[in-house]
C-alpha cells in the first residue's frame, strides 16, 4: 500500500490535538481555545467533536460488525472517497478507473483533484465486462510511465442500476488489480450478497464504504464509514480534517445504532414496498422495463424518460432521470419511498397520457 501514496501523503506530518493523545474524561478542558460558556439547549456545543469518533465507532463495531480498528468515521462517504483520491492519485498525473454506469461523484472528485478517469462500462447487463477490464488492466501495466491507474472503483450494489456483485467477482477483480480497490456498499443493507468486508483478511489493498445515509435513515447527519487496513486507516486519519464529523451527528448516529432494531424493522418495510412495485410497475402502460434491484431503487425503462421526468416533476414527484447515463437510454431511477409516495408515483404513472 506504501508505494501507492503520493509521496507527500505518505511523508506527512499530521495536525494533532491534546484529544487524539488523550483517552477518557477530563474535568477542566483548557486545551483547544474553546468558550467555557455554552450558550445553546444541547450542552456540549461549545466543545469540539472526537476527532477519531472512538465511542462511535465502537458502536458501529458492536452493531455492524465492521472492526473498531479498521474504521474511519467520514463526514458523508463523498469525504472518504475525495480523500482517497488525494491519499493515492497525484493529480495530473496518476487515473482511476471506473465501470459506468455508475455513481457520478467519482469522476467529480476525480476532476476537483486533476485526476483522470478511465473507463471500462459495464455490459448491457450491467454485469462486470471481465474481458474488457483484463484488456483494460494489461494495457495500463504496459503503458505505465508517468503516472498509473491508482483506484478501482466498484459500486455494489451500484447506483443507477441497482444490481450488485457476488463477492467472487469482486475478489477476482481485487486480486487482478495491483492498485486499491474501492468497493462502495452505501446500499448494502438491502442486498442479498455477502460484504466485501469478508475479503480484507486477505486482500489489505481492498477498501470497503458503508454509509449511515441510506437504511439507517441518517442523510442528513452526513455520516460514512471507511473499512480497511489499519495501515489505510491510519494514513486517512492523518489527512482528514480534525474535527470532520460533528458532534450533533455523532451523538445521532450513536441514537440510531441503539435503535438497531427498529432500523432493521424500517428496512423490512422498505424491501415489502420494493416487491409491491416490482409487481405492480410492469403492469402500467408507459413502463417498457424495470430492471433487478439489490437496492431502495429501480431503474425503469419508460416510453419518454424526459417527457415523464417533466411530468412528475410538475405534480410534485421528483425521481432522478438517467438517460443520458452508459446503457441506461430512456431510464428513470425512482427511489422506494413511503407506502402514500409509492402510491402517488404509481397513480401519475398510470394517469400519463405521453
Amino acid at each position: 500500500m506504501r508505494e501507492l501514496l503520493r509521496a507527500n501523503i505518505a511523508s506527512l506530518v499530521p495536525y494533532r490535538c491534546a484529544r487524539d493523545e488523550f483517552t477518557g474524561t477530563a474535568s477542566v478542558y483548557l486545551d483547544a481555545n474553546e468558550n467555557w460558556q455554552d450558550f445553546v439547549a444541547e450542552k456540549g456545543r461549545n466543545r469540539y467533536p472526537d476527532p477519531l469518533c472512538v465511542n462511535l465507532r465502537h458502536r458501529i463495531d458492536e452493531v455492524m460488525g465492521l472492526p473498531f480498528a479498521h474504521t474511519v468515521v467520514g463526514n458523508g462517504s463523498d469525504e472518504i472517497i475525495d480523500n482517497l483520491i488525494r491519499m493515492f492519485c497525484v493529480p495530473g498525473k496518476d487515473r482511476i478507473l471506473l465501470m459506468p454506469p455508475t455513481y457520478g461523484a467519482y469522476r467529480v472528485f476525480a476532476d476537483i483533484n486533476d485526476v483522470k478517469s478511465d473507463v471500462v462500462p459495464l455490459n448491457e447487463n450491467f454485469g462486470i465486462d471481465f474481458p474488457a477490464l483484463e484488456a483494460y488492466l494489461a494495457q495500463e501495466k504496459r503503458d505505465r510511465g508517468n503516472g498509473r491507474c491508482k483506484l478501482l472503483f466498484i459500486c455494489s450494489p451500484n447506483n443507477p442500476t441497482g444490481n450488485a456483485f457476488p463477492v467472487s467477482q469482486i475478489e477476482q477483480i481485487s486480486s487482478r488489480f495491483d492498485g486499491i480497490t474501492v468497493v462502495d456498499e452505501a446500499y448494502f443493507d438491502f442486498n442479498r450478497y455477502p460484504s466485501a468486508v469478508t475479503l480484507l483478511d486477505r486482500h489489505p489493498n481492498l477498501v470497503v464504504l458503508r454509509t449511515l445515509s441510506k437504511s439507517w435513515g441518517l442523510a442528513g447527519a452526513r455520516v460514512g464509514i471507511l473499512v480497511a487496513s489499519e495501515d489505510i486507516c491510519q494514513v486517512m486519519r492523518s489527512m482528514k480534517y480534525p474535527y470532520n464529523v460533528s458532534s450533533p451527528a455523532q451523538e445521532t448516529a450513536l441514537h440510531d445504532l441503539d435503535h438497531a432494531d427498529a432500523v432493521r424493522e424500517g428496512t423490512k418495510e422498505i424491501l415489502a414496498e420494493r416487491e409491491r412495485l416490482n409487481e405492480v410497475l410492469p403492469t402500467i402502460a408507459c413502463v417498457k422495463q424495470v430492471y433487478p434491484t439489490d437496492a431502495n431503487f429501480f431503474l425503469v425503462k419508460v416510453t419518454d424518460a424526459d417527457g415523464i421526468y417533466r411530468y412528475l416533476m410538475g405534480k410534485g414527484i421528483i425521481v432522478r432521470n438517467r438517460t443520458h447515463e452508459y446503457h441506461c437510454q430512456g431510464c428513470l431511477r425512482l427511489t422506494v419511498g413511503s407506502k402514500a409516495e409509492n402510491q402517488a408515483l404509481l397513480a401519475a404513472l398510470k394517469e400519463w397520457k405521453g
